[in-house]
């Protein structure tokens, strides 16, 4: 049985370790960040904010309970399914679904609100095209970081219980910070035999570029950004 690792963080982890099973594969769960809440400010947002933006699942969920009563009103656009959900799941009144993919979420916000007040909830750690590209079409962006995402750190011991001294086939990367942690962990000495043959599966060519890839790592690239064009990339049911 082909064995994957997952490395998001917790509750994803386990939700994509069910979906494995599912699927017939034998999940294996490490994940190599994780992310805490951070306080926000809901006097601080503008007074006249248009519309909310989130591209992450977890800045909804994070965001405490009054900065979601400051903005549920507002027209939410979330970048893709998931994320849509949770905005929902949190009391946002109208929440627009988007392609799964930020830069074609700015993409698609930057005629309708430019030069109006956008309240984005985001992580302290992100990718700046989004940013970028809304602030270049004349929008008024207002980030709100509500969490920040942190480096898990394991043990030798730790590592090997998780591992139960096995080769990996698949390893699944959702984002950079944990690419970089993966770099390390399958360089460790007593791991080199688990990760010889692995496959690397990275949900975008920027979270690929973190994996150093010059001991000849076989990386692929997911086709969109998403969980499920990730999943895609493994065999058919065993």
């Amino acid at each position: 049985m082909l064995r994957v690792l997952v490395t998001r963080p917790e509750p994803g982890a386990s939700r994509t370790a069910r979906r494995l099973e599912e699927m017939g594969f034998q999940p294996l769960v490490l994940p190599l960040t994780e992310t805490m809440a951070l306080p926000v400010d809901a006097g601080a947002l503008p007074d006249k904010a248009a519309a909310v933006a989130i591209t992450s699942a977890n800045a909804v969920r994070h965001a405490s309970k009054e900065l979601i009563a400051a903005l549920c009103s507002l027209p939410c656009h979330a970048v893709g399914k998931r994320t849509a959900e949770a905005a929902r799941k949190a009391g946002f009144l109208s929440v627009s679904e988007g392609p799964g993919d930020a830069e074609a979420l700015a993409e698609s916000m930057a005629s309708a609100f430019s030069g109006k007040a956008v309240v984005y909830l985001c992580g302290r750690v992100r990718f700046p095209a989004f940013e970028q590209k809304l602030e270049t079409a004349g929008v008024q962006l207002h980030a709100a970081e509500t969490y920040d995402t942190l480096a898990v750190c394991y043990s030798d011991e730790a590592l090997l219980q998780r591992l139960s001294d096995q080769t990996v086939d698949v390893v699944l990367l959702y984002s950079a910070k944990a690419a970089a942690a993966m770099q390390a962990v399958a360089s460790r000495p007593m791991l080199l035999g688990s990760f010889e043959k692995t496959l690397f599966f990275a949900l975008s060519s920027r979270i690929a570029a973190a994996l150093d890839d010059s001991a000849g790592k076989a990386i692929r690239i997911a086709e969109r950004p998403d969980e499920e064009a990730l999943l895609a990339l493994l065999p058919a049911r065993p």
